[in-house]
């Protein structure tokens, strides 16, 4: 049987001239479709490897955007997917599907409240702005209406719309680009144990600060990730997350954990806030809900929460279009399914350890400044110019360029810069992660010559 996988150099530049003229990459360069710099075609992915048109394989370092937990190529999933579709693809108005039901029960179950109620969006920023209208309509169903404003950390990332670029008011998410952002957003200082400048309970303190000097009776909510992905994998003081409780607690401040990134696995617990037995108020989802099968996100409220929003005149006045699709909530089904029966959350905690311990070999190279991880698989190595200084190397060294293209060069695909993200599939395997350690350090050692 031929793979169809496989494509002719003749297949190929016909998609490479189609890309170029047609096709506008997610925050790349248009137009790009060279070999030394341009847009992959992949056509192929099992397990943590994916493989283009002429066969070339490499791991997959970021589990495509944080989110193949599971890993490529499982035909459960698209089985599960298609007997959906044949008995119904879309719910109409005032109807529900067995399969989107039998989802929202089955994340409740999983969640630190089992009696949560799962609001189903079709992805990571729409369970954000979910999360955000249920916080400030809980507080006007509640009798507060000016308890509008949201307090977020520097540096995070929530989304790529208007109001979630808002919420961390990041840089990195375009937001200059843009005009003004949403009013009402406030931000304090995210734990950052490698550069500072204060110390995460530091950190955890500026939030009663914020809510002070803004006055409690106007705050809403808080929102930040158990573990900061955008600010570069930072693992909090233990006494991070309890203190972030307790203040939000004392001034009646919605609790939103974004566990967008960090759910279903990530960290080593089915999610991350488990690590400090802490229960938010709210908590979104998305991307590994599926393992990236099909789109999904979700906003799951407690039980505090959603009671508030009971009876017809409370009700929570917002609709997706495709939250709680049936083909989605069946992939949703079926990669539960798989992670349960297979331990892939036990795998995660196993072989993130051992990444992690693995990893420390990298401070050989002297242009390593931090390696962090020891929390699931998620990792981050931290690159460089002065160990000492911790002086990060200048744009016009074109780091960023010449790591990512080293490091295709030895089978890892990923991003890299300043910052080297590990976050492949949660079913790693001990030689896969051999295969990525030594890797990097053939990259390091290459990419140093060349700085």
């Amino acid at each position: 049987m031929a793979d169809h996988t496989r494509l002719s150099g003749e297949q190929i530049e016909e998609l490479r001239q189609m890309g170029e003229a047609h096709f506008w990459p997610h925050s790349r360069p248009i137009g790009d479709f060279s070999e030394e710099t341009g847009i992959k075609l992949v056509t192929k992915g099992e397990g943590v490897w994916v493989e283009d048109g002429q066969g070339n394989r490499w791991v997959d370092m970021l589990s495509g955007m944080w989110l193949k937990n599971i890993g490529h190529g499982r035909k459960e999933i698209a089985e599960a997917v298609y007997e959906q579709m044949l008995d119904v693809s879309y719910s109409p108005g005032g109807t529900v599907s067995p399969a989107t039901v039998r989802l929202t029960g089955r994340v409740a179950s999983l969640s630190p409240d089992t009696e949560s109620r799962v609001y189903l969006t079709s992805g990571g920023s729409e369970a954000v702005e979910t999360a955000l209208k249920i916080a400030k309509a809980y507080h006007k169903n509640n009798g507060e209406p000016a308890r509008w404003k949201v307090i977020s950390r520097r540096g995070s990332y929530h989304g790529a719309t208007h109001a979630c670029m808002a919420l961390g008011g990041s840089q990195q998410s375009g937001a200059s680009d843009y005009g003004p952002l949403v009013p009402g957003n406030i931000h304090i200082g995210n734990p950052n144990s490698y550069r500072g400048p204060h110390s995460d309970m530091e950190c955890a303190e500026e939030l009663e600060r914020a809510i002070l000097h803004e006055g409690p009776q106007s705050v809403a909510a808080f929102i930040g990730e158990p573990v900061s992905a955008a600010n570069g994998i930072q693992i909090p003081d233990p006494a991070y997350w309890p203190r972030i409780r307790e203040i939000c607690d004392k001034y009646g401040v919605i609790m939103i954990c974004d566990e967008v990134i960090t759910g279903f696995g990530r960290t080593g617990k089915m999610f991350a806030t488990e690590h400090w037995n802490v229960q938010p108020d709210i908590f979104t989802v998305a991307k590994a809900l599926t393992s990236g099968y099909l789109p999904i996100g979700a906003a799951i409220a407690s039980k505090k929460i959603a009671d508030i929003f009971m009876g017809e005149d409370n009700m929570l006045s917002h609709l997706i279009t495709f939250g709680g699709n049936p083909a989605s909530c069946a992939a949703g089904l079926a990669n539960l399914d798989i992670m349960e029966n297979e331990g892939v959350v036990e795998n995660s905690a196993e072989m993130g350890d051992y990444l992690y311990e693995q990893l420390q070999t990298l401070y050989e190279h002297p242009i390593v400044g931090d390696v962090r991880g020891g929390m699931g698989v998620l990792c981050a190595v931290e690159i460089v110019k002065d160990r000492d200084t911790k002086e990060k190397f200048p744009k016009e060294a074109r780091l960023s360029a010449k790591l990512t293209r080293i490091m295709e060069s030895k089978g890892l695909l990923g991003r890299a810069g300043d910052i080297i993200f590990l976050a492949p599939p949660l079913t790693i395997t001990r030689d896969e992660v051999d295969f990525v350690v030594s890797a990097l350090d053939k990259t390091l050692e290459e990419v140093r010559g060349e700085l």
